[in-house]
């Protein structure tokens, strides 16, 4: 386990611009993103953009209770409690909590924050923009687990891990992405804050996620100090399992989306 890879990311990335305060009284900040070109070579570029937390969303993807993968497990239970604070400082900006642990709505059927969702005006999204999908700097063809010896695919999970808050006043859940539109639109909200696992499929591929909501036309930005990959390392690039995350969040850097520190999104040191 590389515990200590997302403690040093989650105290020590990320850069934040001043405060200044915006029409009654919520305050918008600037932070400093980064995106890569779409061709080589693919440098990264900071840039500064302004976040109105009026109208941002933040979803947590599939950061579950457990996992088939040991590994992917102990990680997905490290980023959860980093992410914690992040999800308090979040709400207390004014931003908007979506939790999207999939495969686990029966669990929160009566939650009131699924309860909330439900009962959100239904929005069509509209026709999906033509986006080029590049292949992954990663070969994840085997599952993507490094435990040793390799472990069996299961339906592990059963709710969202019990270190991530759920404020049941404020906070929506779902595992769709019409849902997911439709509480964007309902809200005003333009801006869609991911976090979570695994950056080379859910984070990626779930409708409620990068690829979907940017076909969407949703602006989209990827917290990359609070995600982690599904990637084994006897597995092409033959990197370190770190190494192959952080190859994933360039890549959806230079085709899907900007990403953030998990500092700056929160606005603390």
């Amino acid at each position: 386990m590389r515990a200590a890879r997302f403690v040093l990311l989650g105290i020590g990335v990320g850069l934040v611009a001043l405060s200044t305060v915006g029409a009654d009284g919520d305050k918008a900040f600037t932070v400093t993103a980064r995106k890569r070109a779409a061709t080589a070579p693919a440098a990264a570029v900071e840039f500064e953009r302004t976040i109105d937390p009026t109208k941002t969303a933040v979803v947590v993807c599939d950061m579950w209770d457990d996992h088939w993968c040991q590994s992917a497990s102990r990680r997905c239970a490290v980023l959860a409690k980093q992410a914690e604070p992040v999800l308090v400082a979040a709400r207390a900006k004014g931003m908007t909590v979506v939790h999207a642990p999939s495969d686990c709505m029966a669990f929160y059927a009566d939650h009131p924050a699924r309860k909330r969702t439900l009962a959100v005006e239904k929005a069509v999204p509209p026709k999906p923009l033509d986006r080029p999908d590049p292949p992954l700097p990663i070969d994840d063809s085997d599952g993507g687990c490094d435990d040793v010896p390799p472990a069996k695919f299961s339906k592990a999970w059963t709710r969202q891990h019990p270190a991530i808050t759920i404020d049941p006043d404020r906070d929506y859940i779902s595992d769709s992405g019409a849902e997911v539109y439709s509480v964007l639109k309902a809200k005003g909200l333009t801006t869609l804050v991911v976090m979570g696992v695994h950056t080379n499929m859910c984070v990626l591929k779930r409708t409620f996620a990068i690829k979907q909501m940017t076909r969407w036309g949703v602006d989209v930005l990827l917290v990359r100090d609070l995600t982690d990959a599904m990637y084994n390392p006897k597995m092409k690039p033959f990197v370190p399992h770190d190494a192959g995350t952080e190859l994933v969040v360039q890549y959806i850097e230079a085709h899907w989306c900007p990403t953030v520190a998990a500092k700056a999104l929160a606005g603390t040191k």
